[in-house]
């Protein structure tokens, strides 16, 4: 059995003990630091992404159709970008800087606009972007639709204006005017001219030449016509102008001559409208052709029971050249008077043989000129565009 150690020896032992053991600590990390391995350099911390590109449309509903769409990116740059509807694809193009996409074609109403494509971030990377935007919709009492004559693929006498009706007044007539287009094969000079808030007739300098190919381009759809209402669609037309057929009828000799393609063709008796009733002189256009109509004297203003009225059912291949009712027909009725006297009212009246002659050769578009009276014809009674000056007719225009 050992002896017990004294309690302040045991204190001194358990020092040194202590203090060799912090020693031999000490010289071990004095060894590690100079022949060891050097410490590895920290990770670096690792950078924040990019933030990411956000697509935006400036207006993003209820956007008006001439307000312009345009679809912008916030933190990055465009790098690809197409604008879709169920109407088709939009045409636009990227801003120099790259961060905006604006819409070069028309938009339609009541219609959502979809773009989709690539923005590229600022580290480099490549994001997919989206969004839409949806345009304000339109009644048709905001819109206004483009009538068009002659019809698609129609042949035409050399003096047929181009005539534009719409259904709604356009009070914007030079924005309207800047997307209606003529143009011919062969090409010839002319202008348009507003006869009213809702109708636009188009002549050449001088008559068509015979065997002319038109196309009329009324490219107004989306176009604001003012006062809030916008074009409805957009229209194109082609016609012919077929053989130049122009009538000549002299009220004081009481003959017409007709003339196809620069040669008499035929000398024919008429009869036109008697005094109270004069036809007027000037130049016309064929407008309508009816194999037979009916035709009423109450239509112009005489009662039925006068002694000046009538009513005829069948009365046969008239020709309409004015909305107050002049025709060119067959009156079998007044033959006796044809080429001698005036005792129509108004018309000019021929025999049936005659009067089928000329509906046979005859087409809308047809010049027939007037002379002879003091009565003139007018601009805005049926298609009177010749009955004016070119220098006249261009200051009609809204361009002018």
């Amino acid at each position: 059995m050992s002896a017990a150690v004294p309690r302040r020896r045991r204190v001194l032992v358990a020092a040194l003990a202590l203090a060799l053991a912090l020693t031999g600590l000490a010289a071990c990390d004095a060894t590690d630091s100079i022949t060891g391995e050097p410490d590895a350099a920290p990770a670096p911390s690792s950078s924040p992404p990019a933030p990411k590109v956000k697509l935006a449309a400036a207006h993003k509903d209820g956007l008006a159709i001439d307000q312009g769409l345009v679809f912008t990116a916030q933190q990055g740059t465009l790098r690809n970008l197409k604008v879709s509807s169920p109407e088709g694809p939009l045409q636009g193009e990227v801003g120099p800087d790259g961060t905006s996409w604006t819409a070069t074609g028309r938009l339609e109403p009541g219609t959502t606009y979809t773009a989709s494509g690539s923005a590229e971030r600022s580290d480099g990377s490549t994001q997919k972007v989206h969004a839409s935007a949806t345009t304000r919709d339109l009644t048709l009492d905001q819109q206004t639709f483009p009538s068009v004559a002659p019809l698609q693929g129609e042949t035409v006498g050399v003096g047929m204006p181009v005539v534009v009706t719409f259904d709604i007044p356009v009070t914007n007539k030079a924005a309207f005017e800047k997307h209606m287009e003529v143009t011919s094969t062969p090409a010839q000079p002319g202008a348009w001219h507003w006869l009213s808030d809702q109708e636009a007739h188009w002549r050449p300098r001088s008559y068509w030449k015979a065997g002319t190919d038109v196309t009329v381009d009324v490219d107004i759809n989306s176009v604001p016509a003012g006062g809030g209402v916008y074009g409805q669609e957009s229209r194109q037309v082609a016609f012919h102008v077929g053989d130049a057929v122009i009538s000549k009828v002299n009220a004081q000799t009481h003959q017409m001559q007709t003339f196809i393609n620069g040669q008499l063709a035929k000398t024919t008796p008429i009869t036109t409208g008697k005094a109270g009733f004069t036809t007027r002189s000037g130049v016309k256009v064929i407008m309508e052709k009816f194999r037979s109509r009916r035709m009423n004297s109450e239509t112009i203003g005489i009662a039925n029971d006068s002694s000046e009225g009538y009513d005829l059912d069948n009365v046969e291949y008239a020709m309409r050249v004015t909305y107050s009712g002049e025709f060119l027909h067959a009156a079998p009725w007044s033959v006796g008077s044809q080429g001698y006297a005036n005792v129509s009212h108004g018309c000019t009246g021929m025999s049936t043989a005659n009067a089928k002659w000329l509906y046979d050769r005859s087409k809308r578009g047809d010049v027939v000129e007037y002379t002879g009276t003091d009565r003139p014809m007018t601009l805005d009674n049926g298609y009177g565009d010749w009955n004016a000056s070119y220098a006249d007719w261009k200051a009609g225009s809204a361009l002018s």
